[in-house]
């Protein structure tokens, strides 16, 4: 599908320097353009490629003013905000690839689940009995869905994800191929004889609106009561969220976190890829983790962390200087040892 420069920037309110007649039939980064390609300008960092980019329209900044001569087949769209402007586009553009309403056979739903209008359901997806399916919703071939899972409208659940019994999928919400929502919590007591005896887990997974899991993740139901993924939150590929966990609104998570049993994530945490942390603790709003970081108790205000056991990622910065010197020291008090014993010797 082809857009000219005039059509895409009606779209985004931008202005035309340029051909308004380029037109364009994908997407790509400035560095890879080609004719036909759409790419935008928004980090003075790559502005060397905007000079040599075959793409046939870039959007940029209203600001940018070009230090050299531009490709004489390169037309310009100005915006007010050229990352947030082509961020519009692609969502535009992944809209424009959504599946078509299908149910694709073979499938299972039981008679007594409801799905609302419009629904893709992929073939070999198992859709168990009393799950409500709301308007809009994807789910794409192996899914499972068990007994009374609720899904909210446009949803998306990629090829081979499973949510057991009862777990409930908010609105907007995106769920990436492999991910299990509400399998058991990790609960054993041991016995008189110190053999571990399975604790059930008899809770829930809740997900609020517009949240985003990537792929190959597992959320644990709750022992009791609901593990909580809020409103908003983002969790990268690869991560593990224990038994009543409950994560804030728009906190952000990297690939490979893990969060034990009932700790409590507050709002707007942004946590680096492969942080452990401990359970039934609470991170405060706003804290933020650098990547592999540990966290071993409550983070009572917001601050931003560093190491394992994390601490205040300055401190860190300072101690790490002087680990990074132990050798020098070393050498320094073992020379110093040496000239004493001399001078005792005299």
């Amino acid at each position: 599908m082809e857009f000219t420069a005039e059509q895409i920037a009606g779209l985004l309110q931008g202005d035309v320097d340029g051909n308004p007649s380029a037109s364009v039939n994908g997407l790509a980064k400035i560095e890879e353009g080609n004719e036909g390609s759409l790419s935008f300008l928004s980090n003075p960092k790559y502005e060397e490629f905007i000079y040599t980019t075959g793409s046939s329209i870039c959007i940029v900044n209203k600001t940018f003013s070009p230090s050299k001569a531009l490709p004489t087949t390169l037309t310009l769209i100005r915006v007010d905000d050229a990352y947030a402007c082509f961020a519009k586009l692609l969502e535009i553009y992944n809209s424009m690839n959504r599946k078509e309403p299908e149910i694709e056979q073979p499938s299972f739903i039981h008679d007594s689940a409801t799905v609302g209008s419009d629904p893709y359901i992929g073939a070999f997806a198992y859709i168990g009995k009393n799950v409500k399916i709301g308007n809009n919703v994807q789910i794409y071939p192996n899914v499972v869905l068990g007994d009374n899972v609720q899904i909210g409208d446009n949803s998306i659940l990629f090829a081979n994800v499973s949510i057991y019994a009862d777990c409930q999928i908010g609105n907007n919400v995106i769920i990436h191929s492999g991910t299990v929502i509400g399998s058991d919590g990790f609960g054993y007591a041991p016995d008189e004889n110190r053999v571990y005896q399975k604790i059930p887990q008899i809770g829930n997974v809740v997900i609020e609106d517009d949240v985003e899991i990537g792929s190959n993740c597992s959320i644990d139901r709750a022992t009791m009561g609901s593990t909580y993924i809020r409103k908003g939150v983002k969790i990268d590929n690869l991560c593990q969220i224990a038994h009543n966990v409950d994560v804030d609104q728009h906190t952000a998570m990297a690939a490979q976190v893990g969060i034990a049993g009932s700790a409590k994530i507050g709002k707007y945490v942004m946590i680096g890829g492969q942080t452990g942390i401990a359970g039934h603790l609470h991170i405060a709003d706003d804290t933020k983790i650098v990547a592999q970081s540990g966290i071993p108790s409550t983070i009572k205000s917001a601050d931003t962390l560093m190491g394992s056991p994390a601490f205040n990622h300055n401190d860190f910065k300072r101690s790490y200087i002087g680990f990074r010197k132990l050798p020098f020291i070393l050498s320094k008090i073992n020379e110093f040892e040496r000239q004493f014993k001399e001078l005792m010797k005299k």
